[in-house]
């Protein structure tokens, strides 16, 4: 029995898989709730036209070796740092991502996290479902404040800027390090572009949103982590390798810092030593973009991607457009 042309690496919402099968008819999809392993991976790409993958798939060049003559990679994500991107370039090989879409969802998480942190949300939940309230106590969870404070926003892209125009109910001074300026943010906020440094020992809250890079590895790392002011919180919805995770565990337990949020993490799915029995950090399990409406959206335009490299259209979004002259 011959297989379909292209492959989609995990379930996905079913307006990616419609679409797919209305325009391209059969579509293999990996029947397991699970990330395949890198071998079960190869196996199931082998003579695929198309592949749509998912951020924990390595998508390297023995991956390219076994897939034969595929014409695109469509990542149901915005980050693609799991892609070789150089050595689909150097094959023709199309690499799709997923941006715009889950902006706001995502900045929505942060200030989810910003604000169980601040007002020990995750922990007063615990206290109260064992049974340890006894009543109101005028020191009892005392958190802090978000109105009025310092947020520093590390990464002012599409998803950094909306997490600061998110704060202007709470009348917030932001400061912002990135390698451009960002008009909207010093037009609509008044914000102010800083370095890192600057943004890390004056913020309040200091909110992650860089894309992962050989030059952002471990940028937040215990030197800077250091220049923290002890009542100041780390938020980090963008990558776990970002933030050199044992250096967070290391401030977080001797409360060099006040807390943070986590969504990413380091080596996912695992945890660094000791970071799970902190009280004073949010886990939440890489849920950024996980809403109905939004992962509805990426699916589509992943899917959408896909189609239009195969059909000889330029997609939406693509990380490597030389390609499409070759």
């Amino acid at each position: 029995m011959s297989r379909s042309s292209v492959y989609v690496t995990r379930r996905i919402p079913d307006a990616g898989i419609e679409l797919l099968r209305e325009r391209l008819g059969a579509v293999d999809v990996n029947p397991h709730d699970r990330t395949l392993t890198h071998g079960e991976l190869l196996e199931a790409v082998r003579h695929r036209d198309g592949v749509l993958c998912q951020l924990g798939d390595r998508i390297d060049a023995e991956l390219m070796d076994a897939v034969g003559d595929c014409r695109v990679f469509s990542n149901y994500a915005v980050g693609y740092d799991n892609i070789d991107v150089a050595e689909a370039t150097r094959r023709g090989i199309a690499v799709c991502n997923t941006p715009g879409v889950l902006t706001d969802t995502t900045a929505e998480l942060a200030w989810a996290l910003l604000f169980a942190v601040a007002r020990r949300i995750v922990e007063a939940d615990g206290f109260t479902r064992a049974g340890k309230f006894a009543g109101w106590a005028p020191m009892m969870m005392l958190g802090v404040d978000v109105t009025g404070k310092t947020l520093g926003i590390l990464g002012a892209g599409r998803i950094g800027t909306a997490v600061a125009l998110k704060s202007k109910g709470f009348g917030m001074t932001v400061l912002y390090a990135d390698v451009q300026p960002n008009a909207i943010l010093e037009e609509q906020l008044g914000a102010r572009r800083v370095d890192v440094g600057t943004l890390f020992s004056e913020s309040d809250f200091i909110s992650v949103h860089v894309p992962l890079t050989a030059e952002t590895r471990h940028l937040v790392d215990e030197g800077l982590l250091s220049l923290m002011k002890p009542t100041a919180c780390l938020i980090n919805t963008s990558r776990g390798a970002v933030v050199d995770e044992k250096a967070l565990v290391r401030c977080l337990a001797e409360r060099r810092i006040a807390g943070a949020g986590l969504d990413v993490f380091e080596e996912e799915p695992a945890l660094s030593a000791g970071l799970a029995g902190l009280p004073n950090v949010v886990l939440t399990p890489h849920i950024g973009s996980a809403t109905v409406e939004t992962r509805s959206r990426m699916a589509a335009l992943a899917a959408g991607n896909l189609i239009a490299v195969l059909e000889g259209r330029r997609p939406d979004h693509i990380v490597n457009p030389e390609v499409l002259s070759t």
